[in-house]
């Protein structure tokens, strides 16, 4: 119920990557040649046009309790394609030694940004000179670690589906009070310039992803519900119900999603009482469905346990 979405295929890693990408798995995070004794993560990303997923080795640096990464590209005019990849699908997976965690990619802007920057040149002064061989501002990409990754406790299916909900519903409050504080800085600028930057887009990047992971975790469960109705008859109504309500559901992520694009022009009066309406309905069909699950899916362990062939036993 946690993985992406959009990753029909094993993840691409270019032939450059591809030594390095091994040799940081097969020792921990540790790697030799030119990035021996460096700080290195591995980020894979869903690609915006392909919907494959692609692995890539990059610095970071941690300032402020945030885990960071710098768009480079050696010094590149042009952004690399994993930054291009978190603008249209922000969920990624992040490997940090021996540690694989989901996150939240989120570009800094603005002062933001800027203040951050100047830090990570302070301690890893080669990205100074990136910027310097480019026009282009290299962009400054915080990972976000995912809730009920986090977390990381569950032992059956019901303690699961808490967390990823816990999540959600923390991602959609995350939204509304990014969505705030825009239409409150909009409010005082009443000459018409845009508010200020950072909020724009850290308000797309949650959005997206709180948008991504609701549809892919209701398709998840769907397919698993035809199991839970053959272990429990009685709960085909339960299931039918909360069929019908992920269509609902689906459709106010739909809206969701084109309201936070009219944001710039939106009514604040209008945008604040559909996105409470839309909050409403999907925390309502959320505690719904924990009531109706949670015995059912308390008795499933978690993570799945293998049956045993009986020449194995």
């Amino acid at each position: 119920m946690t993985q992406n979405p959009h990753a029909p295929t094993e993840p691409h890693v270019s032939d450059f990557n591809v030594p390095v990408v091994a040799e940081f798995r097969a020792n921990g995070g540790r790697v030799g040649g030119m990035f021996e004794g460096g700080d290195l993560l591995l980020l894979t990303t869903v690609g915006a046009r392909s919907g494959a997923e692609h692995t890539t080795p990059l610095g970071f640096v941690r300032v402020e309790g945030r885990l960071l990464v710098v768009g480079s590209a050696g010094g590149s005019d042009r952004h690399p394609d994993w930054y291009r990849n978190i603008l249209a699908h922000p969920m990624v997976t992040v490997e940090l030694g021996t540690e694989t965690f989901g996150a939240v990619a989120v570009p800094t802007e603005g002062a933001d940004r800027d203040r951050l920057f100047d830090e990570i040149v302070r301690r890893v002064p080669g990205y100074g000179d990136y910027q310097k061989g480019t026009d282009r501002i290299l962009p400054v990409v915080a990972l976000e670690q995912r809730y009920e990754e986090a977390a990381g406790a569950a032992t059956n299916f019901a303690e699961k589906l808490v967390e990823i909900h816990a999540w959600l519903r923390g991602q959609l409050e995350h939204v509304r009070s990014e969505a705030e504080a825009y239409l409150a800085d909009r409010a005082e600028r009443s000459d018409g310039t845009p508010p200020a930057p950072g909020l724009s887009l850290q308000l797309r990047q949650h959005c997206l992803a709180f948008c991504e992971s609701l549809h892919f975790h209701h398709d998840s469960e769907e397919l698993m519900f035809p199991r839970l109705e053959e272990g429990d008859p009685e709960l085909a109504r339960t299931l039918d119900r909360l069929r019908e309500e992920h269509r609902t559901v689906d459709r106010l992520r739909g809206e969701l999603e084109a309201l936070i694009a009219d944001l710039p022009t939106a009514d604040p009066e209008r945008f604040r009482a559909e996105v409470d309406r839309m909050s409403a309905e999907l925390i309502a069909h959320l505690d719904y469905e924990e009531a109706e699950l949670f015995p059912t899916l308390s008795a499933i362990p978690f993570p799945p346990v293998a049956h045993q062939r009986s020449d194995e036993r």
